[in-house]
């Protein structure tokens, strides 16, 4: 049974390699009444996509194996999931990042430690916009 838009029942994926960050991310979600999906790193994330097709995803870029951009654009490669918002998560606060996030198809970019508020505004506006 689908949940309405604006009911609890949003997924939202953390992808971190960071144990610390998933979990704060998963706190602080969970505060915000969502379900929070958990990977570490970009291939554990894929099947989660696949298994749990979540409303909105948190992506680290700095993970092993397959790094954030690549994840990033292979989600959205998917025409199941292209609508699905992707926000990356970084440490660095780089013009950079943030230009190569867009081209692979990312709606936005937060800056790690984030903050609880930073966290659940970020949901807010794309779970919206999606």
């Amino acid at each position: 049974m689908e949940a309405p838009a604006n009911a609890p029942g949003v997924k939202v994926l953390v992808i971190d390699d960071s144990n610390t960050i998933r979990r704060s991310a998963e706190i602080f979600l969970k505060q915000g009444g969502y379900q929070v999906l958990l990977a570490e790193d970009g291939f554990d994330a894929l099947s989660k996509v696949n298994d749990h097709e979540p409303d909105l995803i948190f992506c680290d870029i700095l993970m092993p194996r397959l790094d954030g951009y690549q994840t990033c654009a292979i989600i959205k490669r998917n025409v199941k999931f292209k609508n699905v918002p992707v926000i990356m998560l970084s440490s660095k606060d780089g013009l950079f990042d943030k230009a190569r996030g867009r081209m692979v198809g990312s709606q936005d970019y937060l800056t790690k430690p984030f903050t609880k508020d930073q966290l659940l505004q970020a949901v807010e506006q794309h779970r919206r916009a999606a």
